[in-house]
């Protein structure tokens, strides 16, 4: 707990552990119940409530614009804090960067890959060199990270326990409210992108971003909580502040937690994810409010979407440029 301990009786005193268990919340949430099933809701994010949105006019880089630099690095399975599991990594570094370059900026991206191909709903490699070449953004080094998944299990599950698999990974690492994932990035695949692109990030967390959608939305927002002094900005699109593992209870722990020196952008729709975990719209809201009443510098764009990047993507490069301020 974050309030503060007071040896005096309280009325806001923690829940005590048998308590906890006695509701049951230590356990599994259920398959199905009251006729709902653990991936319902899941029409919110097939994009029929997104057909308004479209990618930024950052993402329609005239071809003359110099390109910034992409590098793969696929079925990477070489760490430590998560050993036995396979991801896919793409590293990117503006146009121009000299060899060796030090104090770039940097980004971050949950789910990666979905943020950056040139197709999709983002375009956030295109909206980047978009945002370079007109001066908007310093030199900057960007990671589009996939989570893990259990070696063996391929990039696209085959069936339905293979992806139950890969999902609960992803979960092990986004969901979580430990600092786990952050040491990951702090300790293996920040040195890993700055090896591979050959530059330096900055020190800066200002200047340091954490952007994802949905259960990397909480990931990119935990990342911060944990450490605001490497980490100062966020972008949540479509966040799971909801009781998945426990993330419900940030609007809580905003509220009655000293206010940390970090920046919030975040995203929802009214036709967000309604399910067993929570209300999607109602989740964001709460923790946009718990932001206000401590003083956080936040924004919250809350449309008309579903569970997807569509809206994300139409205000990607203006987002950026609000964090950035």
């Amino acid at each position: 707990m974050n309030i503060v301990d007071d040896p005096r009786p309280i009325y806001a005193s923690p829940m005590d552990t048998g308590t906890y268990s006695l509701l049951g919340l230590d356990r599994h949430a259920p398959q199905a119940v009251n006729n709902h099933g653990r991936y319902g809701g899941l029409a919110s994010a097939d994009g029929q409530f997104d057909v308004d949105y479209n990618p930024c006019a950052e993402a329609f880089p005239d071809e003359r614009l110099s390109r910034g630099n992409v590098t793969s690095l696929k079925d990477w399975n070489e760490s430590v804090k998560y050993p036995g599991t396979i991801r896919d990594i793409r590293f990117y570094k503006t146009a121009g960067m000299r060899a060796g370059a030090t104090d770039v900026s940097l980004m971050i991206f949950n789910d990666g890959i979905g943020y950056l191909g040139r197709n999709g709903r983002v375009r956030a490699g295109l909206v980047l060199d978009s945002l370079h070449a007109a001066g908007e953004i310093p030199a900057t080094l960007a990671v589009f990270i996939n989570p893990g998944r259990p070696v063996g299990i391929s990039a696209e599950p085959a069936s339905q326990p293979e992806r139950d698999r890969a999902d609960e990974q992803r979960s092990i690492e986004y969901d979580s409210l430990r600092p786990d994932y952050s040491e990951f990035l702090l300790t293996e695949i920040i040195p890993l992108a700055e090896q591979t692109m050959d530059c330096c990030a900055t020190d800066d967390p200002n200047r340091r971003m954490m952007i994802g959608m949905s259960s990397g939305g909480i990931c990119a927002f935990t990342v911060a909580w944990h450490h605001p002094d490497r980490f100062a900005r966020v972008l949540s699109h479509c966040g799971s502040f909801t009781n998945i593992k426990g993330g419900h209870n940030y609007q809580s722990m905003i509220r009655t937690t000293p206010r940390k020196p970090i920046r919030v952008f975040m995203q929802s729709g009214k036709n967000d994810i309604d399910g067993l975990f929570g209300n999607w719209p109602l989740a964001n809201k709460s923790v946009a409010q718990s932001l206000g009443f401590s003083g956080y510098d936040y924004r919250f764009e809350f449309g008309v979407g579903g569970h997807t990047l569509a809206h994300g993507g139409a205000l990607f490069a203006d987002a950026i440029r609000w964090l950035l301020r």
